[in-house]
């Protein structure tokens, strides 16, 4: 068979495939030219899932004729000129355009704010129409009909057009918060609308308008830098969390990619606080010089290859874990929405009243006080005592620091313990319930962990060793990590074939049930063994070992072990959630507590 040159049409739209997969696709290039173009504005109607029709508007610098007959031409581009390692700018190929002309029915309207009048060009399934003058605003808009009407089979690949027109959305909330300075406006017959407003430099307040206005209560800053790479963003503290990872938005000098390292990078700073199948909410943005990345990876540019990727990953693993050891103890906000709605009450509070902030002085269930004691004369003998002490010494803690005077404690004064596994603490504007046995289990592994990186952990020798019985095969895997579990402080000897002594274990984790513990390890090592061995994931023994000697649910513990435990809580990294990622503590304010009862 005879080699021949192929038709331009036929090229185009073989590059197309590479370029619009999908109607998302062709939003990201048109939205992309827009802001290559400076435009402040851009609005977005779409039909059909965006098949039927996508029509993207824009303020931005518009074009002339002449740019308007080189811009549906395949490889012509003003962005740049003969080299790829300087690319300041999001679309830089020349191929869109020219894509999407030859699968669907294109036309294009543009005006340069200096001009008098606008042009208009069409393109049908790659063929190009004379030009014509139009009436058009200083702008530029793009109204994209029929998309792969010229190529059919591609038709058979799209999903519905409620999740093509989802995908779409998705794109145009990238693109928002990535540039909070320009206003985006999404609509049309197949969805309601949609709207981003400029909020300058204001980027949290943008990310609150897409990922809601909890992120901004929930959110942590992060700014770092390492050897001339920037990331800035914001992460949300562990116990704010989502089912999937749609909410992690990533953006390399200002483009919004996808790219694998990034968000692996994001689950590893997160390790053992969140929980399995749960995913954090993060926006991150890394700034660096265009030599040092390359976003000429994929025909749809959302995925770009850093020159020294172990350094980015470094940096973003860092800077999140410094940040949520900073200030990602706290309790998510949502945690105390979560427990209002599990409330039924028996009737339903006026929504007409004004929310306001709470005030002791305002609220109209402020307690009462009497001028002289209480008024009843069974309450009597309580008139003078005083209110329970939020200050004790620490028991948690092998080297505690005693609480200065007058301090203030941001989890309050325990004044019950229900259940004999719920710590209920009274703070300056609410309340705070502690599940103790994870509130411990945290502050074991911290203490744990922190020991790992100085020295070998203390360990207490078991008068009579334990022998656990284990099938052999467990025996062998635990046998071949015995010295790195004895840096934990639990030494373990082989006692016959199928048997293990535990003859030492960790001292700060007092009884232990060792049986428990042992048989756990060898199911752990079982299943992530590799030969690299067992060191780089000590700190997942060091949670196990953790949760098998933290203070048990059941445990009835006296006031000051309560109080102990708050104070450790708030000097404690990582103490809001669990090593399993469950959240410690859940607070709830009094307006919060006057809203169950309709006083709000």
């Amino acid at each position: 068979m005879a080699i021949r040159q192929l038709s331009e049409t036929l090229i185009n739209q073989i590059a197309a495939g590479e370029v619009i997969e999908r109607p998302a696709s062709a939003a990201k290039e048109l939205i992309e030219n827009a802001l290559d173009a400076g435009a402040t504005r851009i609005e977005i109607a779409t039909a059909g899932g965006g098949k039927a029709l996508m029509r993207v508007s824009d303020n931005g610098s518009g074009m002339d004729a002449a740019d308007l007959e080189l811009a549906v031409r395949r490889h012509c581009t003003s962005k740049i000129s003969e080299t790829l390692e300087d690319i300041r700018t999001l679309g830089f190929r020349g191929e869109a355009l020219p894509s999407i002309g030859s699968v669907a029915r294109l036309s294009i309207a543009s005006r340069r704010r200096d001009s008098a009048g606008g042009h208009e060009i069409a393109v049908a399934g790659g063929k190009i129409a004379h030009m014509r003058p139009a009436a058009a605003n200083p702008g530029t808009i793009v109204e994209v009909r029929d998309l792969f009407f010229a190529t059919p089979a591609r038709l058979k690949f799209l999903k519905t057009e409620k999740a093509e027109a989802g995908a779409i959305t998705e794109i145009v909330k990238r693109m928002a918060i990535a540039f909070p300075a320009v206003r985006f406006v999404l609509s049309g017959s197949d969805r309601t609308t949609l709207e981003f407003p400029a909020t300058g430099d204001d980027h949290l307040a943008r990310m609150a308008q897409v990922l809601g206005k909890e992120f901004r209560d929930n959110a942590i800053a992060l700014d770092a830098v390492r050897e001339e790479i920037s990331l800035t963003g914001f992460a949300g503290v562990p116990t704010f969390n989502r089912g999937n990872s749609a909410h992690q938005y990533a953006f390399v000098n200002g483009r919004p990619v996808q790219d694998k390292l990034i968000l692996s990078a994001i689950r590893g700073a997160y390790a053992e606080t969140i929980p399995s199948g749960r995913h954090p909410v993060a926006v991150l943005s890394i700034t660096l010089d265009p030599a040092l990345v390359d976003v000429n990876v994929h025909p749809a540019k959302s995925d770009v290859r850093f020159r020294d990727p172990g350094l980015v990953r470094g940096l973003i693993v860092g800077a999140i874990r410094e940040a949520l050891a900073r200030d990602g103890s706290r309790a998510a906000t949502t945690g105390a929405s979560d427990m209002l709605r599990s409330f039924r009450p028996g009737f339903q509070p006026n929504s007409q009243r004004p929310q306001t902030a709470w005030s002791a002085e305002t609220s109209p269930s402020r307690p009462y006080q009497p001028t002289t004691g209480f008024g009843e004369r069974p309450q009597a003998s309580f008139d003078g005592l005083s209110m329970p002490t939020a200050r004790a010494e620490p028991q948690f803690s092998p080297q505690p620091a005693a609480p200065e005077p007058n301090a203030r404690y941001p989890l309050g004064a325990a004044r019950a313990q229900i259940h004999a596994n719920y710590i209920v603490a009274q703070t300056e504007d609410g309340l705070v319930i502690v599940d103790q046995h994870a509130a411990h289990e945290r502050l074991v592994f911290e203490a744990m962990r922190k020991a790992l990186h100085s020295k070998r952990l203390a360990s207490q020798v078991l008068l009579i060793p334990e022998i656990i019985d284990i099938p052999e095969e467990d025996c062998d895997r635990l046998m071949q990590h015995a010295a790195e579990l004895s840096e934990l402080g639990l030494t373990i000897e082989r006692f016959g074939p199928g048997a293990i002594a535990v003859r030492e274990t960790p001292a700060m984790l007092g009884e232990v049930d060792a049986h428990g513990l042992i048989r756990q390890l060898a199911d752990e090592i079982a299943e992530w063994d590799t030969a690299s061995g067992l060191s780089a994931k000590l700190e997942y023994v060091a949670a196990t070992m953790a949760c098998h000697g933290s203070v048990r649910s059941g445990r009835r513990l006296r006031p000051e072990e309560m109080n102990a435990l708050l104070r450790e809580m708030e000097v404690t990294p990582g103490s809001g959630q669990c090593n399993h990622g469950r959240p410690t503590y859940i607070e709830l304010k009094l307006s919060d507590i006057e809203r169950l009862f309709g006083r709000s």
